[in-house]
């Protein structure tokens, strides 16, 4: 079946996004393959958004600022007005910041944040924390496992995580899936996570390994040793409960707690 054309207003958004591309690719030593490895997406999906033939939306118009260095606004009025919008009903006035069980307004940026990779030294004052990822355990078994992943790191300050009370080692990151945690977590943000924190508190935010899946939630202990799940988006994703038996059978355990977050705008 044929894709029906975008609306004018949503292919022009694309179209400025493709003529900003095409202005700094060389100053940025891009290209199109080079830009869908960055966005991890295919080289068809990302021509597709440049050429208006798939609408854009705020977490691919926020991953696609970032590496144009460009402001969304730049673009799309619509998606960055959304953006804002997320931001100011989370009642976050900076990206990156310290989490406790709610979002708090004017939370303290920890400092810059960036992609570390072999061919990027350390600074003494900077280790690496790598990203937790699902893994099928075989072909066609729909079983998987929580690994870490050998290739995607971010770079932190030790500092960073010493005010935190992060031990070096016990760091992971996790790329929150899915519209459960939003308005505050929107899919595509960034958590880190304390594994060295497993220890349930009260509406505390935490990593789960949900039987090999990633999920983030706030956590609630009940009585006998169960946990009740909670969201932020309760509209569309109510509150689960899992008595003690239920959380063993189901493979459920408690990865660690969310330390700090990132939210691309």
């Amino acid at each position: 079946m044929k894709k029906r054309p975008l609306p004018d207003a949503r292919k022009d958004e694309c179209l400025r996004l493709k003529a900003i591309f095409n202005a700094k690719k060389k100053d940025l030593g891009l290209t199109q393959e080079k830009l869908a490895h960055q966005l991890e997406m295919n080289q068809s999906s990302v021509s597709h958004y440049l050429n208006g033939i798939n609408p854009l939306n705020a977490h691919v118009a926020a991953a696609f600022s970032r590496i144009l260095k460009v402001p969304v606004r730049e673009f799309s009025e619509r998606l960055a007005d959304e953006i804002e919008g997320i931001a100011a009903a989370a009642s976050i006035t900076v990206i990156t910041g310290p989490v406790d069980s709610a979002p708090r307004a004017n939370a303290t940026m920890l400092g810059p944040i960036s992609i570390w990779d072999d061919d990027t030294p350390l600074d003494d004052d900077e280790v690496y924390v790598p990203f937790l990822k699902e893994v099928e355990l075989s072909a066609g078994s729909g079983r998987t496992v929580i690994e870490k992943s050998s290739t995607r790191k971010l770079r932190f300050g030790k500092l960073t995580l010493r005010n935190q009370g992060v031990q070096f080692d016990q760091a992971v990151c996790v790329t929150v899936r899915g519209n459960s945690m939003e308005p505050v977590l929107p899919d595509g943000s960034t958590v880190g996570v304390d594994k060295g924190s497993t220890a349930v508190k009260d509406g505390k935010m935490y990593a789960v390994d949900h039987g090999g899946e990633l999920r983030v939630k706030t956590l609630y202990r009940i009585p006998g040793g169960g946990l009740r799940f909670r969201s932020f988006n309760q509209d569309e994703h109510p509150d689960e409960e899992y008595t003690a038996q239920q959380l063993a059978e189901s493979g459920i355990s408690v990865l660690g707690k969310v330390f700090w977050y990132s939210v691309l705008l």
